[in-house]
C-alpha cells in the first residue's frame, strides 16, 4: 500500500514537471537578417519615437552618459540588481535579428526572441495592451536606430529566482495571459480614454505607484495606491494621498508638463526623468489626457480644497518653535529662507512644506533623498536648485529636522525609525553614486 502511494505521489510530480515545462517552453522564432531603415515609412518612425517617449524606454535602457538604448542600467528589484537590455539593432547583443513577430511576443508576452522569459522588471504586462499599429512603429523606431555593441551584464538574481522556465509560473499567477490591446471605455470621454491608455499601457505608470505583493506581482486591487520602489516612494495615485490638497486635473498637469506644482511639490529622482525625458516632449494633449485619467480616478473634482489650503498657510505663520527645538533651528538656519511664505497660497518658486506631498508621506524616504541629495537643475523646475545636506548634516540632524516639520506642518502620525531611515538612505545613496 505504502510503495503503491509513494509511486503514485512520484508519478504525479513526474507528469506536472512534464505539464508545466510544456507549459512554460516557448520556440526561439527565426533571426532575420537587420533591416535597412529605408525599409520604413518615416512617418512611422516618427510616431515610434514619440511612443517611446511615452513609454520612457530611454530612461531604463540608457544608463547616465551612456549610449541610447543600448541597457546596462541597474533595476534594484528587491530580489537582486536586474540589468537593462541592449535594445538597439546590433545583430549580436541587441536585437537587430529580431522579426516584427519577435518583437510583438516580448512586448506581450514577456518572451524573448530565443524563448527565454524575460523578468517582470520589463513590464510587458502593461505592454500587452499597446495597439498592434503602435507596437508597429516602435519597432520601425527601435530597429532603426545606431546599432550599439553592449554585452549585457549578470544579473544578481539569487537561485532559483534566476532560472527563466520558472518567470512561466510567475506569469500564471499574476499575468492575465488573456488580456488584448486597451479596449476604450464608451462611458468616458476621448481625452480620458488616451490617457488610460498612456498609463495603463504605454506608460506604465502602475508597474512603479502599484503596491506589490512578497513574490513581486502587482496587487492589481491596490492598483495606483503607491509602492517604495529603488528606494524612492511611488506615491499613491487615488483617493487615498494623504496630501492636504487633492490633486486636481490643473494641479497633475503642470507636474507632469513643468516638474512641479505649487499647491504640491517638485519632481525628483526617476519621476523627474519621466517628465523631463519623456513626458515634456510628448503633445500637451497626451499630457493633459493623464491629466484627466488620474484626476477622475482620485475624485478631486468633488472636493472643496479652500479649507485645507487654508489651513496649511496657517501652519506656518502659527508655528513658534522653540529656540531650544533643534529641528525648529535647523529649518530656520538651513531652509526657511527658501521654503517661507506668508500669503493665501504659497508663491510658485517657493514650495510651501505645509503642502507638500513628501511631507504627508507615510514613509520618509522621500523627504530624506531630497535632503541628502538636493534637488538638481535637471529636477523639478528647470532652473531651480537646492542644494544637499549630506555633508553638512548629520543623520541625527537630518530626522530632528523631519521630525520637526512632520509635527508642525501637517496632521499625520510621527515617522517611527527615523535615525535608522537616514543612515540606511544615505547608505544607498552613497553606493548609486
Amino acid at each position: 500500500m505504502v510503495k503503491r502511494l509513494f509511486t503514485g505521489v512520484v508519478t504525479l510530480m513526474v507528469l506536472s514537471g512534464l505539464g508545466f515545462l510544456f507549459f512554460a517552453w516557448q520556440p526561439a522564432l527565426t533571426a532575420i537578417e537587420p533591416p535597412q531603415a529605408a525599409a520604413f515609412p518615416a512617418e512611422q518612425i516618427a510616431q515610434g519615437e514619440q511612443l517611446a517617449l511615452a513609454g520612457f524606454c530611454a530612461n531604463c535602457h540608457t544608463v547616465p552618459g551612456g549610449q541610447d538604448y543600448a541597457g546596462g542600467l541597474g533595476l534594484d528589484s528587491g530580489f537582486g540588481i536586474i540589468y537593462t537590455t541592449n535594445i538597439t539593432p546590433d545583430p549580436e547583443t541587441g536585437i537587430g535579428t529580431w522579426s516584427e513577430a519577435a518583437f510583438f511576443r516580448a512586448m506581450r508576452k514577456g518572451v524573448s526572441r530565443n524563448g527565454a522569459h524575460l523578468l517582470p522588471a520589463f513590464p510587458y504586462s502593461h505592454f500587452a495592451k499597446i495597439t498592434d499599429p503602435d507596437l508597429t512603429a516602435l519597432y520601425a523606431y527601435f530597429m532603426t536606430r545606431t546599432p550599439v555593441k553592449a554585452e549585457k551584464q549578470r544579473n544578481t538574481l539569487p537561485f532559483p529566482l534566476n532560472i527563466r522556465l520558472l518567470q512561466a509560473g510567475w506569469k500564471l499567477l499574476f499575468v492575465n495571459s488573456s488580456a488584448g490591446p486597451y479596449q476604450p471605455r464608451a462611458d468616458k470621454s476621448e481625452a480620458w480614454n488616451r490617457g488610460a491608455y498612456l498609463s495603463e499601457g504605454l506608460g506604465h505608470c502602475g508597474a512603479c505607484h502599484t503596491p506589490r505583493n512578497a513574490l513581486g506581482g502587482e496587487k492589481l486591487d491596490h492598483a495606483y495606491g503607491g509602492a517604495v520602489i529603488d528606494h524612492w516612494l511611488a506615491p499613491s495615485l487615488t483617493h487615498t494621498n494623504p496630501s492636504p490638497l487633492p490633486w486636481t486635473e490643473a494641479d497633475l498637469f503642470d507636474y507632469l508638463r513643468n516638474g512641479a506644482s505649487p499647491l504640491h511639490g517638485v519632481a525628483a529622482g526617476s519621476m523627474a526623468e519621466v517628465v523631463h525625458m519623456g513626458l515634456a516632449k510628448l503633445p500637451e494633449a497626451d499630457v493633459r489626457a493623464i491629466a484627466v485619467f488620474f484626476a477622475d480616478l482620485n475624485g478631486s473634482a468633488t472636493v472643496d480644497a479652500a479649507p485645507a489650503l487654508a489651513t496649511a498657510m496657517a501652519r506656518e505663520r502659527n508655528d513658534t518653535g522653540s529656540e531650544a527645538d533643534h529641528g525648529a533651528q535647523l529649518f530656520r538656519t538651513a531652509c526657511a529662507y527658501c521654503h517661507y511664505n506668508n500669503a493665501e497660497r504659497p508663491a510658485p518658486a517657493r514650495p510651501e512644506l505645509a503642502l507638500s506631498s513628501t511631507i504627508f508621506a507615510s514613509d520618509p524616504v522621500n523627504f530624506i533623498h531630497v535632503v541628502l541629495d538636493g534637488i538638481g537643475s535637471k529636477d523639478g523646475i528647470p532652473g531651480l536648485y537646492m542644494p544637499g545636506f549630506a555633508k553638512s548634516l548629520s543623520d541625527d540632524d537630518i530626522a530632528e529636522l523631519a521630525s520637526y516639520l512632520r509635527r508642525t506642518r501637517t496632521d499625520q502620525p510621527a515617522w517611527p525609525n527615523l535615525i535608522e531611515a537616514v543612515a540606511s538612505n544615505r547608505k544607498s545613496l552613497t553606493a548609486s553614486h
